[in-house]
């Protein structure tokens, strides 16, 4: 897959230090994201034909998908999202003024995005797998391959990319000595467990019970909910609800399904031997969020 990088930071970013950046993260999906994953793309730089990104008609693309490098919020759209525009081809937007108040490079971001449009180009995959409240509720998590390890980052040749997880993390069975994320770092001297979340990150499943799309953080993580509530700053589409923490909407909605986590917690904590929960539920919607 060639995936074409547009810069419309109207001069924040040179082109020169895109090259950087993309030259990075082409060596983190060779490299490091490919060995695992057997499946693999490449950033190319483009030009720029048109003041602001045209999600239609899409004039820039010179490959198989885009991603608009921008310094706005764009109103119609939301952080990072990838998503089909109508022609049905990948694309995405790295909002760069957001990754600053997030306290991460742009880089981190672009390479998160780049990772999760080459594991689930149409948007469209999910794995069966358990609530992160009740193990015994099987739940469809959204195919996504940095959200649960998206505060956590590292360095190709000086450059920061985003943290990713490997394909035993989508398994329900054990698998002594696998790994589940690149990285494998330990928190409370445990990794990173199938279907887990790591502080500051969060997961997003469709509940066939009730019919809603829920995203889930690790109880009380501040920084998960911060990450949210700047990316809720990008207005409501269908992929980019799951940042909409800090809009009415999803508050309202996030309220609501709050008050029947609690009902559903209750219920799991009086059977006999259960744990305590370790997540919480931050938004829910009838659309599927990121």
């Amino acid at each position: 897959m060639i995936i074409s990088i547009v810069n419309h930071t109207r001069g924040k970013l040179n082109d020169e230090d895109i090259q950087v950046g993309i030259r990075a993260i082409n060596r983190q999906i060779a490299h490091d994201f490919e060995p695992y994953w057997s499946l693999g793309g490449a950033l190319r730089l483009e030009g720029r034909s048109e003041d602001t990104p045209d999600k239609l008609r899409l004039p820039d693309l010179r490959g198989d998908a885009v991603i608009y490098l921008w310094d706005q919020v764009d109103v119609d759209d939301a952080i990072g999202y990838h998503d089909l525009n109508a022609r049905g081809i990948p694309f995405g937007f790295v909002f760069t003024e957001i990754s600053k108040e997030l306290g991460e490079s742009w880089t981190v971001t672009l390479s998160h995005e780049a990772l999760e449009l080459i594991g689930d180009a149409q948007v469209n995959l999910l794995v069966m797998g358990p609530h992160p409240q009740n193990k015994q509720q099987t739940v469809f998590h959204w195919y996504e391959m940095c959200d649960a390890v998206q505060d956590e980052h590292y360095k190709v040749d000086g450059i920061d990319v985003s943290n990713f997880l490997l394909p035993l993390y989508f398994t329900n069975d054990p698998e002594p000595g696998g790994r589940n994320d690149f990285l494998g770092r330990m928190y409370h001297g445990h990794a990173l467990e199938s279907f887990g979340i790591n502080p500051g990150g969060y997961i997003g499943f469709f509940n066939p019970e009730t019919k809603e799309h829920e995203t889930f953080s690790r109880k009380s993580d501040a920084r998960a909910r911060k990450r949210l509530e700047i990316k809720g700053k990008a207005a409501i589409t269908r992929r980019s609800l799951r940042y909409q923490y800090g809009s009415e909407k999803v508050e309202e909605a996030a309220t609501v399904a709050r008050r029947a986590a609690r009902g559903r917690a209750g219920a799991v904590a009086a059977a006999p031997g259960a744990p305590a929960p370790a997540y919480e539920i931050i938004a829910a919607s009838k659309e599927r969020k990121e």
